[in-house]
Formats: C-alpha cells, structure tokens, sequence
C-alpha cells in the first residue's frame, strides 16, 4: 500500500508540473498571436493530447520505460521512481537558483543513472543515440526556423492575408501540438503507466506502457490544471523572451519546432519541446539579422544540457545505489 501511494503521488505531481512547464508554454506561444481565441487553443491541446497515442503511438514512452536501462527486471520499479524523483528535485532546485533546464533531460538522466546505481543493465548505446538527437533536434529547429523566417518576409501582403495567417497559425499550433503529444509528453504516460501497474501489480519490475482512456482523461484533467495554474507567469516570461511580434514569424516558429519534434518522434526518441521551440524562435530572429536574437536563449539551452543532465545522472545513481543496500 506504502509503494502504490508513493508512486501515484508522484505521477500526480510529475503531471501538474508537467503541464505547468510545457503546457503553459504551449498555450502561451498560442495565445501570442494577434486575436488567438484563447478556448480554442487550449481545447485544441488537451484533445490532441488525450488522441495522440490511440492514433500515432507510444513509441517514445516506451524508450522511458525500455530502452534506456532494463527496468523490466526485479527492482526495475523503485529505480524507475528513483529516477524520477530526482529529476523533479534537480529541475525544482535549479529553476529555484535561475539555472535553465529541462525536465525531459532530468528524466533521461534520472532514469538512467537510478538503473545503473541499483545495478541493473544500462543500454549506453540506445542513451548514445537517445542523447544525440535530443541534441540535434534544437539544431534542426534552428535551420528551419531560419529557413522559414526568410521565406516569410518573401510572402506578398493583400485584403485577406490576416485571415490566412490566423488560419496558418492554428495549422501550426495544432501540429505543434501532435508533436509534443507524440514525443515530449509521452514522458507523463511512462510514469502514470509505471504508477497504475504497480498498484495493479505490486512492486517488482517495469511492465509494458498501457494507456487506458479513463486514467489517459485524468492526465490530461490534470495536465491542463497544471497549465492554467502557471500560464500568467509563462506568458509574461514569453513576453520577455521573444523577439519575434509578427504574425508569419509566429507561424515560421512554430512550424520550426513541429518538424524537429515530429523528426525525432519517428526515431522514438524524447526531445525536449520547450528547446526546440526557443530554437526556433532564435532561428526565425536570426533569419532578420544577429542583433535579433537572444543569445542567452542560445546559452540557456548549452547550460541545460552541461548541467541537468549530468547532476540528475549522477544523483540518480547515488539513489540506486541506496536502493541496493536497502
């Protein structure tokens, strides 16, 4: 009973932050273009997001759960928690002092070093390529979001133009949202899976992702809760954040990120979407010259990469280890 509780509590609160942090971003993004209406975009994420892995997979909860360390073993469970609290701890601590980071990093690493301290077996070449197009997917938002951005000073102007772009917008939105509902926010399935089979179960090791529609509802209740409980503060930090105010720029930026997500969701690999947004935003400032863009977004996400990952790594392992003696 003592376990079950500790995991659904943590689900729970692993889900409001989730929604918190990436669900007001994505409604904030939203709500930046000019006569956005407000209930439509967040309708538009919280039915993408319960539709999504009925309609396009699990592909990437399935590499939480699989691909990065053998959780499916005796004692595959509490390192899987193990790794989680960490990473939420890691996230909490270095958002308190300032210091850019990424939830989703902090899972990857959490996980991986709670299953190597509690000595179960690490796949270091699926974390490799895990790792790897995290790492590019940024890079790839930043190419087309330049691409995009110069394409869009190109379009010619006339009577209709703001209702297709408004148009455009939700397009892109609505991608932007399949995108994280396939990719970055399957990290919230994998733990809400692990939770509900280890109530159903008992303790013991990880078994496969399921997605029941009635506890998929409550995610994404809870999801939008989380959203709506941050979305002034995330859009005031969006405000200062973004250099980009014309209606084309917004679409160029959103259709930058939907592609790097939607790329690395193919290879069922997570991606952070916060980064690739904020790269594609750097990428369609850049496309109207270097004095256009936020070089600190630029740094926020290399200082995310040399310290989320490696803290929540290394934290995590000193907590398997502490697993294993118990």
């Amino acid at each position: 009973m003592g376990w079950t509780l500790a995991f659904a509590t943590v689900a729970i609160l692993f889900v409001l932050i989730s929604g918190a942090n990436d669900g007001a971003t994505l409604i904030g993004l939203g709500l930046r273009f000019p006569r956005s209406p407000g209930w439509a975009i967040a309708l538009l994420l919280v039915v993408v997001l319960f539709a999504g892995p009925y309609l396009l997979g699990i592909a990437v909860a399935r590499t939480f759960t699989e691909r990065l360390a053998g959780l499916g073993t005796s004692g595959g469970a509490t390192a899987f928690l193990a790794g989680v609290v960490i990473a939420v701890a890691v996230v909490a601590v270095l958002t308190g002092r300032g210091l850019p980071t990424s939830l989703t990093l902090a899972v990857i690493g959490g996980i991986t070093g709670a299953g190597f301290g509690a000595g179960l077996p690490v796949s270091w070449s699926s974390l490799g390529a895990v790792l790897a197009i995290g790492a590019g997917a940024p890079l790839v938002g930043l190419a087309l979001g330049y691409l995009l951005g110069t394409l869009s000073r190109r379009v010619p102007s006339y009577r209709r133009m703001p209702r297709l772009v408004l148009a455009a917008h939700l397009l892109a939105y609505a991608a932007q949202c399949v995108a994280y509902a396939v990719n970055d926010g399957q990290k919230m399935i994998a733990v809400v899976s692990v939770a509900v089979d280890v109530g159903r179960e008992g303790l013991g090791g990880v078994g496969p992702v399921e997605v029941p529609p009635a506890w998929m509802a409550v995610l994404v209740a809870l999801f939008l809760a989380g959203a709506l409980t941050s979305l002034t503060r995330v859009g005031e930090r969006l405000g200062r954040g973004l250099v980009i105010t014309r209606p084309l720029h917004i679409v160029s930026a959103e259709t930058a990120a939907t592609g790097a997500v939607l790329g690395s969701s193919a290879l069922g690999s997570p991606v952070s979407m916060t980064q690739s947004i904020t790269a594609g935003v750097v990428g369609v400032a850049a496309s109207e010259g270097a004095r256009r863009v936020r070089w600190q977004s630029v740094m926020n996400m290399g200082t995310a990469w040399l310290v989320t990952l490696p803290s929540s790594m290394a934290l995590g392992c000193l907590a398997g280890l502490a697993l294993r003696l118990l």
